[in-house]
């Protein structure tokens, strides 16, 4: 596949009819994506690992009480392959697998929720992870993923950072470029400005590699 986490606090659910109202589901959607936020790009060290830990968990609450829903399967995904990418090793690989399973669990309830974060996530998956006999990733289908969240979000900054990301490795240089700019000019996200400030980093370090290699 980045301090106390205060916003962990907002997780708690509450049990109760409030439950049924979808405005209480997109409350929790959102008080996740803040704590992922948090974790991702402001925590360190042992601590990281325990946050991600928690968040997993409460996707994994939260999407028993919602079944139907692809949202916090989604989230739950992001959360483990986080988790994975903070470990590393081969230890991380289970935790690359069962990402990849409540992800493609999401899929099937709907492909498009949360803006084509089901694709990012899976295509970041596929190039990241090692390939057989080690691991599941697969070059190809970590393109056609990658391509899949761009035909949904196509002026993303996850969408095209990945995709960049993923074309630099190819040794697409000029083809990383183009995506890696796009992503600069994404629209910010109300709400998630710590997630926008953390990834325009990640975009900007990466470019300045990309501009390198061109020489």
């Amino acid at each position: 596949m980045r301090k106390t986490l205060i916003s962990l606090a907002a997780l708690a659910f509450v049990a109760g009819p409030a439950l049924a109202e979808p405005a209480a589901l997109d409350t929790r959607i959102e008080a996740l994506a803040r704590s992922w936020d948090h974790v991702n790009y402001e925590v360190q060290g042992a601590a990281k690992v325990t946050q991600l830990v928690a968040i997993a968990a409460q996707a994994d609450t939260l999407s028993k009480q919602y079944p139907n829903k692809a949202e916090p399967l989604i989230w739950k995904g992001i959360a483990l392959s986080t988790e994975a990418g903070a470990k590393g090793g081969m230890g991380a690989l289970g935790l690359a697998k069962e990402a990849k399973a409540n992800l493609e669990k999401a899929e099937k309830l709907d492909a498009s929720a949360l803006n084509g974060s089901i694709y990012t996530s899976l295509g970041s998956l596929y190039y990241q992870v090692p390939g057989f006999p080690v691991g599941f990733g697969d070059k190809d289908k970590a393109r056609a993923y990658l391509k899949k969240a761009l035909a949904i979000n196509p002026n993303g900054v996850d969408s095209n950072y990945f995709y960049g990301d993923f074309l630099f490795q190819q040794g697409q240089i000029a083809e990383a470029e183009k995506a890696l700019q796009k992503a600069l000019a994404a629209p910010a996200r109300p709400g998630r400005e710590v997630a926008d400030r953390g990834r325009r980093a990640d975009v900007t370090a990466l470019l300045a590699k990309v501009r390198a290699k061109k020489g």
